[in-house]
């Protein structure tokens, strides 16, 4: 790997990131919230185990017709949440609402409601897809007939016809996250609580449940997704929940992280060509990192990539491509990161 030389004396003026604010206002105060409203609400939602405070305080609202990635580090309190959302552990303060029932007061609501979809898939090894997703349907109080036309359905869907009769000992690890998806569908649910739903999945089924559940927002449903994988919510979801140590992430530390500088991928057709000119252009030296005939170069705002674009073509660099490393989900949270260390 190799880095661009340092501008010349007669360089023009460098495509340098604006400094960073000296000062962000203060965020405005949490707007009340609505527990009436559709979809997933949360309100001051805690939950400890012992001395270790797993969720400190979660207010969030996930709405109807949007994907919203709910995005953290290990140890963030995601997975306590996500429980406590599918009223399978109950919080020691605050509020959640699933479509406008309660998870302690009225579990079975809640059930109707959400289409559940855990990490690691619990299912019955020696039974079959079919009778798996059967059975569900007859869990959710549907008529025999009913149960099997949606398991039908559902494994023609997730492209299990192959091995719809075999016991599911046999299925892959994708072929266990599609079935997981399929089991989360069978009583038609208006809330989808989704945790790591793409591990494991091929290209093409990525693609599929990308398509899925952006018809299943389209048609008002609701997405929460648990993820790792921000490459993939950057292109599923419209909203994103960051927490970190038991929080929702918001205020002045959000806005900082949503400012970080971001890389953008440059790649020529003459590498050589780019190399020169992005230190005749007088980019920072310790802000390019080149790769083989792509350059990698940290821009803190969108219109610096503009205008080094601009130049670099005005300089007829024979560019083939150029656009961000990462997406904004991912710049948002590694600025998180960098903030915290």
């Amino acid at each position: 790997m190799t880095t661009a030389p340092p501008p010349g004396p007669d360089a023009p003026e460098p495509v340098r990131a604006s400094a960073p604010p000296v000062f962000v206002e203060p965020a405005l105060a949490e707007p009340p919230v609505d527990l009436d409203a559709a979809g997933i609400v949360v309100d001051a939602v805690r939950r400890s185990f012992g001395a270790v405070h797993a969720v400190r305080h979660m207010t969030f609202h996930a709405k109807p017709g949007r994907v919203t990635g709910l995005i953290g580090p290990n140890g963030a309190g995601k997975t306590t949440l996500l429980l406590m959302l599918a009223s399978l552990l109950a919080p020691d303060a605050g509020a959640i609402r699933i479509d406008g029932a309660d998870p302690l007061r009225d579990p079975a609501a809640v059930r109707r409601a959400m289409g559940w979809m855990p990490d690691v898939l619990g299912t019955w090894r020696t039974l079959s897809p079919r009778q798996i997703l059967t059975t569900v349907g007859r869990l959710h109080a549907m008529p025999a007939h009913a149960a099997r036309e949606r398991a039908d359905e559902l494994i023609a869907q997730a492209r299990l016809d192959e091995l719809a009769n075999r016991p599911s000992r046999v299925l892959s690890r994708g072929q266990q996250q599609r079935l997981g998806l399929a089991r989360a569908l069978v009583h038609r649910p208006r809330v989808l609580l989704l945790d790591e739903p793409a591990a494991g999945l091929d290209p093409t089924s990525r693609v599929e449940l990308r398509e899925l559940l952006r018809r299943f927002a389209a048609e008002g449903g609701t997405v929460l997704i648990s993820s790792h994988d921000l490459s993939e919510l950057d292109e599923i979801a419209q909203d994103a929940v960051f927490v970190d140590r038991g929080e929702v992430v918001g205020g002045e530390r959000l806005e900082l992280a949503r400012q970080a500088a971001r890389e953008w991928r440059v790649r020529a057709l003459d590498p050589r060509a780019l190399s020169v000119e992005l230190a005749r252009i007088g980019v920072a030296f310790d802000r390019v990192r080149l790769e083989g005939d792509t350059a990698f170069v940290a821009l803190d705002r969108d219109e610096h990539a503009a205008d080094l674009l601009a130049r670099l073509v005005g300089a007829r660099v024979p560019v083939v491509h150029f656009a961000p490393a990462v997406g904004d989900i991912e710049r948002t949270y590694l600025g998180l990161a960098g903030g915290r260390r």
